[in-house]
């Protein structure tokens, strides 16, 4: 039995339960069981690791980190935002570091993804589980590097 996951908020801001995600693949909890975070208001933020590991994808608005049991965490950094492509995001590390839970990973300046429409909620996924699996540590608001959810 793997040892009980403890995933960070990798944004500050209010705690979006994954049902009310407005992405059916999120919301649906088809790529694994997490929670969302939406940033406040339009201003530039930190991305930060939920977890500590390796950093195994990289894309401007998303990246998973393989924590040392193994199991994937996809970060996906606002809903729509690939079409972007990359505008409004600074990457700070490559793909292939090894990061610490806490350490930044991106900085986003979320103004063209809103005036595109799109919504900033920024799921946080474990790869590969049941539906869910992961029960919420934070309700309201949560600053980044704080705990979100843990999954046994």
């Amino acid at each position: 039995m793997a040892q009980s996951l403890v995933v960070l908020a990798p944004i500050a801001g209010t705690v979006v339960p994954l049902a009310e995600v407005p992405d059916p693949v999120f919301a649906g909890q088809m790529v694994g069981s997490g929670a969302a975070v939406e940033p406040p208001g339009g201003e530039m933020f930190d991305v930060v690791s939920p977890v500590a590991g390796k950093v195994v994808k990289l894309l401007p608005h998303a990246f998973v980190v393989v924590e040392s049991s193994g199991r994937g965490v996809l970060t996906h950094v606002g809903i729509d935002t690939v079409k972007l492509k990359g505008e409004g995001f600074k990457l700070l590390i490559a793909q292939g570091d090894t990061v610490e839970a806490g350490a930044s990973v991106m900085r986003v300046d979320p103004a063209a993804a809103l005036a595109a429409g799109y919504s900033m909620v920024s799921p946080v996924v474990v790869l590969d589980t049941k539906p869910d699996t992961a029960t919420l540590v934070a309700a309201g608001s949560v600053a980044a590097g704080e705990e979100l959810f843990s999954l046994d």
